[in-house]
């Protein structure tokens, strides 16, 4: 039987507290279980038991290596519903000073940012498989800078994202 999705992620962070706080504020999190020094947290939308947990290793720890010295895990990625809501993250994680970029990658249109210990994920909306055009799908191999207001005009501040990958059946 194959992986059907990935239920939830572990990140070790430095203080608990602080990036319980971050995930809350930035993404809507909430804390449904925890103990000292970790704390599990559910997204807004989801059914999972929980999404993301958190392990604290202390203020000594050093920043992560992965892709510069060491190999890692790069990023996670977060879905949003809609258009209007990847703009509601982008204005407030540009307000927490933790937006690093911006990409518009044909099906997937996406925001990046760093926690409070510099780890980075993505908050993404997905063009539906229904509103792909071939000019979409041929743009996929190219990256560029999202004009979130663009988007919206194109497929409506309320057009429900695609799940996991928008490709036609």
């Amino acid at each position: 039987m194959p992986v059907q999705r990935l239920n939830h992620a572990v990140l070790y962070v430095r203080d608990v507290e602080r990036s319980v706080a971050f995930y809350r504020e930035a993404l809507g999190f909430k804390v449904v279980m925890g103990f000292q020094g970790a704390a599990f947290l559910q997204a807004s939308g989801s059914n999972n038991d929980h999404d993301l947990g958190l392990f604290e290793v202390g203020a000594q720890a050093g920043p992560s290596g992965a892709g510069r010295t060491n190999v890692g895990l790069y990023h996670l990625a977060w879905e949003v519903d809609t258009l209007d809501e990847l703009e509601r993250i982008s204005l407030k994680l540009s307000e927490m000073n933790a937006l690093v970029g911006a990409s518009d990658h044909s099906t997937t249109k996406a925001l990046y940012a760093k926690d409070p210990d510099g780890l980075e994920f993505e908050v993404s909306w997905l063009v539906p498989a229904d509103l792909l055009t071939d000019d979409v799908l041929n743009a996929r191999a190219g990256v560029k800078p999202l004009d979130i207001a663009k988007e919206k005009a194109r497929y409506g501040a309320q057009t429900h994202g695609g799940l996991g990958i928008s490709i036609p059946g």
